[in-house]
């Protein structure tokens, strides 16, 4: 009877300790969605501009360069791949209505990759641009 006791005891603090640490980390994410949606100075959240370059720039794409995104971000786990996909595309949009592209090229995209993604993100990058051979000469000034 005492042992069970012991391990119900044991049982509870693991359980407790495991729901607080998944409402922490759950807590987290919402907490960065949060912010990414509270307006700025000009009234625009960062998700609304991320909305705006996509829908301004989605004719812009051909497939080909479409196809390379999606490789880029293969990598990034299913559940947060859509939201990765989003915020790059967002970034080569912003990049090809600041220079008034006509189409999206391969160099926005890689270039929109590199800006819009943590350094630790580069090394698959660099990987599968080897893999592509695509000369990785002119961004090196991005990746460092």
């Amino acid at each position: 009877m005492y042992q069970f006791a012991e391990w119900t005891q044991w049982l509870i603090i693991f359980w407790t300790v495991f729901l607080v640490t998944m409402m922490g980390i759950g807590g987290f994410f919402m907490f960065r969605k949060f912010l990414k949606r509270l307006p700025k100075e000009d009234g625009m959240s960062e998700l609304d501009w991320q909305d705006q370059y996509i829908e301004k720039t989605k004719h812009l794409w051909p497939d080909e360069q479409k196809l390379l995104l999606e490789d880029l971000v293969r990598p990034v786990p299913e559940l947060f791949r859509d939201i990765a996909r989003q915020k790059i595309a967002g970034k080569i949009g912003e990049l090809a209505l600041e220079e008034n592209a006509s189409s999206i090229t391969q160099d926005l995209v890689i270039r929109g990759y590199i800006i819009a993604t943590p350094k630790r993100d580069y090394k698959f990058l660099i990987k599968a641009l080897r893999e592509k051979k695509i000369d990785l000469s002119p961004y090196e000034g991005l990746l460092s």
